[in-house]
């Protein structure tokens, strides 16, 4: 990068004569001058990110971790796609196999049939400066990378679940009954699970529940995103188990705060990651499952969700990297476990 030709740039930017009103549009964080500075950057995005598509349409981007054809991206975005194709530089593949899913991190592992891929190289760390630069994908064409720049705005840190876990169940606490299920959100886990209005919930996890208070403190110190909760309940004389997937609450009903409605659009999974590196990168939701790179071209961490107007957030390359590894570990001893014939 020629970093005398972007300390001129900001020069520009940071000091218009007193009659601009605004900057010139070669001069802007899209402009063509600046662009132009970070072409090298965008040589890696060209080369190691992937393009989702949902047939023709867009849907977000992926980490190329391998050169035989390895990526991870955004697993709840993905599972959406109901034409998963992947665009790799300019070569388009029709055919992605869905090999490992890590719920804690939102991250999935596919795989398409390549060779001789430039997968990303790892930068040592993710804990930069803040007001470091760092650049991500943005809306693409088919055959050519965009790129959109912004700078680190957080160290590294947990995101909480917005609003608290839930099974997207409303319970009532009746005096002869117990916990009785007064109703059910549609894109809830309990309704998905075949739980039903009525039933009368007794344990989560082998622990007895007597008051919902109970319930919302287990599920807070011992659950996150994507993971279950072992529910026994009463319906009728027969008693019934069953595994509730977990989700925030913010997304059984988003909450129509005002930085919401002027952020537009934002990832639908937005909260309860272990940790984040968090940047000032804008766009869309779309710009998720890429990877976010330094000035060296490293990556730092994995896109994984726009959570409002001013905060992108990434995995760190830490946890990233280890991802990476145990989910191809665990995608060939799935492989190898399915190829066993009986007897051997």
């Amino acid at each position: 990068m020629n970093a005398k030709i972007l300390f001129s740039i900001l020069l520009a930017t940071a000091a218009p004569s007193a009659a601009q009103f605004s900057l010139e549009a070669p001069l802007r964080s899209t402009g063509s001058q600046l662009l132009a500075v970070f072409e090298p950057q965008r040589q890696v995005l060209q080369s190691s990110s992937a393009l989702i598509m949902d047939g023709r349409d867009e849907s977000g981007y992926g980490v190329v971790i391998s050169a035989d054809g390895h990526i991870l991206t955004k697993a709840s975005e993905f599972m959406q796609l109901k034409q998963p194709e992947v665009v790799i530089d300019k070569q388009l593949y029709k055919s992605v196999e869905l090999l490992a899913q890590n719920s804690r991190w939102d991250v999935c592992l596919i795989k398409v049939e390549a060779q001789d891929l430039k997968p990303v190289e790892y930068a040592q760390s993710s804990d930069l400066a803040l007001g470091s630069w760092v650049c991500a994908n943005g809306v693409s064409s088919r055959f050519r990378r965009r790129l959109l720049m912004g700078v680190i705005s957080a160290q590294p840190h947990r995101i909480k679940p917005s609003g608290g876990l839930v099974m997207g169940v409303a319970i009532k606490q009746e005096e002869k009954k117990g916990l009785v299920v007064q109703a059910l959100e549609a894109k809830g886990g309990a309704h998905a699970a075949g739980i039903k209005k009525g039933d009368v919930l007794l344990s989560a996890d082998g622990k007895e529940i007597k008051k919902v208070e109970e319930l919302v403190e287990h599920l807070k110190a011992h659950h996150y995103t994507g993971s279950s909760v072992l529910i026994e309940l009463k319906r009728g004389k027969e008693e019934l188990e069953f595994y509730v997937e977990l989700m925030p609450s913010h997304q059984m009903k988003p909450p129509p705060n005002r930085n919401d409605m002027m952020s537009g659009d934002f990832s639908e999974r937005r909260s309860d990651f272990p940790r984040v590196v968090q940047h000032s990168i804008l766009g869309s939701s779309k710009i998720v499952g890429g990877p976010l790179i330094n000035l060296d071209g490293q990556c730092i961490g994995m896109n994984i969700a726009r959570a409002n107007r001013a905060e992108s957030f990434a995995i760190p390359v830490e946890e990233l990297h280890e991802l990476a590894e145990q989910m191809i570990a665990e995608s060939k001893r799935r492989k190898a476990g399915s190829e066993e014939k009986p007897g051997e």
